[in-house]
């Protein structure tokens, strides 16, 4: 592929509804430009951008895809994302990559949910965005009625500057709003449009309001300036119709994406630091080195593929650089283009523009590359939180084997995974953003690394306390030929406050009890309570050593541990033993209309509701509630809020089990 020069550059994502045609509209696209010889389908697995296998089989983009064409000496980037929720960390990566989006909308659907978690996401990352009506083609499309929901639900910026011709079976092609071509029965509709298109325009510039207030229009040039410097502002959102099927609007959109979306050099400067202090970083082809790696390819054959934006100066093969964020060197080769799952060599990049280099020892999704000179680094990636946790267990010691690293492997593809041993159940847990998301991850680590997965609802790390005082006494006495073993101790048992841990006295007199056992009394004790009376680590007590006798030839160490850990396994049971249970922390973000649903199943699961907070439109939800309700509850989540929910998840404390559900938790954690 020939090179491009910064100001020739276009960085676009496309962003929408699950099923809404962007890979179909980035294939049109493609087509369109003459990148490819034949459109394929999302149907028959033959796109350019969804090239997985898992892909495939389930009909829809689950990563993000880098796919060039290059349109009258221009080269667009374009970066197809998935939908679906549970991939939103590939939103997140795609948006470092870019200067522009398009906001793709189904004709027949409308905005839907997927459209207004888009639209959010653009807002936060200051993303200037198109919006392309798609699916005039199709059966009930309203491109009217597509807009008022797009102005309602997105904001008045949303103008559009062409209408498609007819629609459904009679949709038959574009009329531009600027461009003076509509038939007879549109120009009433197109004037009006133009109206409110030169009204939006005349508000992003106080020169620009004045002229317009002077002379009730504006020349074609002052529009076109307006639109674009009201995009890179974010107060317009232009709206464009077609059909990425029939491929009517298509090379309309590529057009405006050229004309009105910024190219690198005029999308403003990226923050960056030096040495801990704030830069800003131009996309300056002869500035320092500074690109930024948005996401990692892991392939068990090739290694690794790193993908990257130049943010700043000229990626060159064959180089040594610098990983600011890893403070490592690390060895470039080829300098490669994604197109699709296909690879071509360039000689270099230029700022601006998006790549691919493989087999970086050190570098993963979210690290700087730079020269150790310049140290330059980009902000962190930022990726959304993960709730739906499994238990991840191999299927057979083949597996065991290979399981830690196919694991490892996974996490750098996808960040949004978060993967942890917990300490005292010793289950592998990963958490990700639903179910589908994890399960995509099995699949992946079966094809890739041929590593099967048993995933199943993760071990709650229960642990149990005493909620009495008791004495208790123990004598281990053992004869055999030789020394025997004596320890006798006599221990109280006393509950603490919850989370003020375990704390063991002694308050023997007359030296019953010698002070170089004391130790062993107390080893003895700690042992006993890892396993507690029922199988849990035991907390929040307090054991004191007040009396005992020893054997002047038969007392050791090991004698006094035994009778401190015996001694604790018989008191605990006279000491009114309960089970404790994590209690997670909730800040739920909810649609008002659905809170109360919400809130009815939380109180299902044993939850208590903190608190809750109206903030225009939505209720902020605080609450608490069992990990074993919780751990999976994102899915309920989702279809109680038609998936506009969110939810923030961490542990707060450890609470107690209600008396009738603790029988049940033995008997389960027995049959593991």
């Amino acid at each position: 592929m020939e090179r491009f020069t910064t100001g020739r550059i276009r960085n676009v994502a496309l962003l929408g509804h699950s099923g809404s045609g962007k890979t179909t509209l980035v294939e049109s696209m493609l087509f369109a430009a003459k990148a490819i010889n034949r459109q394929g389908r999302v149907e028959d697995g033959n796109t350019v951008s969804d090239f997985e296998p898992e892909e495939h089989r389930r009909g829809t983009s689950l990563q993000l895809s880098v796919v060039p064409c290059v349109w009258q000496g221009t080269k667009v980037n374009l970066v197809d994302t998935p939908g679906y929720a549970d991939f939103a960390g590939e939103q997140a990566s795609a948006l470092r990559a870019v200067d522009a989006a398009v906001l793709v909308v189904s004709a027949p659907a409308g905005v839907e949910v997927g459209t207004e978690l888009a639209w959010q996401r653009l807002r936060e990352a200051g993303t200037p965005t198109m919006v392309f009506v798609n699916k005039m083609d199709r059966d009930g499309a309203d491109f009217e009625a597509a807009l008022g929901q797009a102005r309602s639900a997105l904001g008045r910026g949303c103008v559009p500057i062409n209408f498609p011709i007819g629609a459904a079976a009679a949709f038959s092609g574009i009329a531009g709003v600027l461009k003076g071509d509509a038939p007879g029965d549109m120009e009433a509709a197109l004037s009006e449009a133009k109206e409110q298109l030169t009204e939006a325009v005349a508000e992003t510039e106080d020169q620009l309001t004045e002229r317009y207030l002077e002379e009730g229009d504006l020349p074609l040039e002052d529009i076109e300036r307006g639109l674009r410097r009201g995009i890179l502002d974010r107060q317009i959102a232009p709206v464009l119709a077609g059909s990425a099927i029939t491929g009517a609007g298509v090379a309309d959109l590529i057009e405006a994406i050229i004309d009105y979306l910024p190219s690198p050099d005029r999308a403003g400067e990226r923050a960056a630091s030096v040495g801990g202090e704030e830069i800003s970083l131009p996309a300056n082809p002869d500035g320092p080195l500074a690109a930024s790696i948005f996401k990692t390819a892991a392939d068990p054959f090739v290694g690794k593929a790193s993908y990257f934006r130049v943010l700043s100066g000229t990626m060159r093969p064959n180089q040594e650089v610098f990983n600011s964020t890893r403070n490592e060197s690390e060895r470039v080769g080829q300098i490669l283009v994604p197109v699709g799952k296909v690879q071509e060599s360039v000689p270099d990049l230029a700022a601006g523009d998006i790549g691919v280099v493989t087999k970086l020892a050190h570098a993963v999704t979210g690290d700087t590359l730079t020269t150790r000179t310049d140290g330059v680094q980009a902000p962190p990636l930022e990726f959304p939180e993960a709730v739906y946790s499994v238990g991840v267990h191999p299927k057979s010691q083949a597996d065991l084997d290979k399981m830690s690293s196919a694991l490892s492997r996974l996490g750098e593809e996808d960040p949004s995974l978060v993967m942890r041993r917990n300490g005292e159940t010793g289950e592998l847990v990963v958490l990700g953003m639903g179910d589908t998301h994890v399960d995509v991850m099995a699949e992946r680590a079966k094809r890739k690394f041929g590593v099967e997965l048993d995933m199943r609802v993760p071990q709650v790390p229960y642990r149990e306390t005493i909620s009495k005082t008791t004495n208790t006494e123990y004598k281990h006495k053992k004869q055999t030929g030789g020394h025997g073993q004596y320890g006798h101790v006599l221990i109280r048992l006393e509950p603490r406050e919850r989370g003020a841990g375990f704390e063991f006295g002694a308050q023997v007199v007359g030296g019953n009890v010698p002070k170089e056992y004391i130790p062993a009394v107390e080893k003895g004790v700690v042992k006993a309570m890892q396993e507690g009376a029922d199988g849990f680590p035991m907390v929040d007590m307090r054991v004191v050593l007040y009396d005992g006798s020893s054997h002047s030839v038969d007392s050791s160490g090991a004698s006094f541990e035994i009778a401190g850990s015996m001694a604790l396994k018989q008191g605990v049971r006279a000491a009114a033993p309960v089970l404790l249970e994590p209690i997670m922390r909730l800040q739920l973000t909810v649609p008002e209309s659905a809170a109360g649903a919400v809130v009815g199943d939380l109180n299902g699961r044993r939850a208590r509701i903190n608190g809750m907070t109206p903030q225009g439109g939505v209720a902020v939800i605080e609450a608490e509630a069992p990990q074993a309700e919780v751990q999976q509850w994102a899915t309920s989540l989702r279809a109680l809020t038609q998936g506009r929910g969110t939810m923030r998840l961490e542990f707060d404390h450890f609470g107690e089990v209600p008396s009738h559900l603790t029988q049940k938790i033995m008997e389960a954690t027995a049959a593991r």
